[in-house]
This record gives structure tokens, sequence and C-alpha cells, in this order.
């Protein structure tokens, strides 16, 4: 399995008179095998964020376990936590994330290198073209179109080679058209490199392109019918 999730749970501290815990996660459980794909949706607020951040390390959990190629993420500092993400994951995002002081291909360029990959320059302007952006190399985030942006992020998440890719909302900033060219690319580029894709979004139609399909509500999880 390259995800495997047991008992998960988050909570916050609560704003009410009583003081009680917010449960945002309530002992969720699930795996997610080699090559998958895997579509969480939800209402705003049922908890698919968290999760997805919960999975990349990137917070952590108040009980259950969370595991990644094997190996428990929530009992590693953030340093080894980091590294791991490094090695196996590639993230899209709604609103990109791109360095604004880096080009498109440095942009690419930046997890190659911290992969030690030699030829990253080589690399990462081969993504660049693979995504349609041959000619936009040198350009800063600030001069891309917003599906120009998200074209640079897939190549970026995609570059390395990642066992997982964690998408969140990946067309929740773009235009109806534009983000059905990018679902249109990242499913593309997914199912000939093999990769395990989880991807949260509100859009049933996307959610609908993968294999599975699990809905949060009120903190739980549950697996939908196809």
């Amino acid at each position: 399995m390259v995800v495997k999730v047991e008992k998960l749970g988050k909570q916050v501290a609560g704003s009410d008179d009583e003081g009680l815990p917010l449960v945002i996660l309530h002992e969720i459980s699930f795996s997610v095998a080699a090559g998958e794909t895997v579509a969480i949706v939800g209402a705003s607020g049922s908890g698919k964020s968290t999760l997805l951040g919960l999975l990349a390390g990137l917070d952590e959990p108040s009980s259950g376990s969370v595991f990644l190629d094997h190996r428990e993420i929530n009992v590693l500092d953030e340093d080894a936590r980091a590294v791991l993400r490094g090695q196996i994951l590639g993230f899209v995002f709604q609103f990109f994330q791109l360095l604004p002081s880096l080009t498109a291909l440095e942009n690419v360029m930046l997890p190659l290198e911290l992969a030690g990959q030699r030829s990253a320059g080589g690399e990462a302007r081969a993504w660049l073209e693979r995504v349609g952006l041959a000619h936009r190399l040198g350009h800063y985030p600030k001069h891309l179109s917003g599906g120009e942006q998200q074209r640079v992020a897939l190549a970026r998440a995609f570059a390395t080679g990642p066992k997982l890719i964690l998408a969140d909302e990946p067309t929740g900033n773009l235009d109806a058209a534009t983000g059905h060219q990018i679902i249109d690319l990242m499913f593309s580029i997914n199912a000939e490199l093999g990769t395990t894709l989880i991807l949260v979004t509100h859009d049933e139609e996307i959610a609908a392109r993968c294999g599975r399909r699990l809905r949060m509500h009120a903190g739980q999880l549950d697996e939908m019918s196809a």
C-alpha cells in the first residue's frame, strides 16, 4: 500500500463557552494501493483539505496513524517528514504555490535539484515542453495565466517521479474550460506514469474520473458506490 490510514483523528480547541474541542476528523481508516486514483469529495468544511494535509505530514493528527510507503509519518520529526515528502510526494494546489521569484523553469528545477538530479535543467525543460510551455521557460509566475501556472505546477509535481500525487482542488482557481484542460493533462500524465493519485475536489464530474470515490461528511469518510 502506498497510503494506509488507521483511526485518524484531528481535533482543535473549541471557541464556544464550554470550550469543548472541535472534531474535524473522527477515526478515519482507509488504504490506497499503488496506481489507484482516488477522489475525496464533500462539502466545504467537511475536513477534506485537513485530511490531505495529514496525509502529506504537513499537519499532525490528534490520534491515529498515517503510513506512506509503509513508513509511519506521524512518528517522524519535521525534517524526516520533509525528506520523505521529497522522495515520494508530488503536490498540486488550488492556488499553484509557485515561487514568485523563480521562473517557470526554475520552479520545476527546484525539486529536482533538491533530489540531487544532476541534469535538473534539462529535465525541467523537457517537462515544461510536455505540458505545452516550451515558450514560457523564462517567464515568472506573475506573467503567466492561471492555467499556465497550473501547468508549471503539474510539471513540478510529476518531474521527480513521485509514487504519490496529492492534488487539492486543482481546478478551483480556474475557469471551466481551462480547468477541463488541466484535468485532462493531469490524468493523462498520471495514467502514463502509473502514479498513485489522491484528489480533493468538490466537482463530481472530476471525481467520477477516479477509480474510487470517498465522501467526507462531518469529519467521517464513506466509500461511494460507482
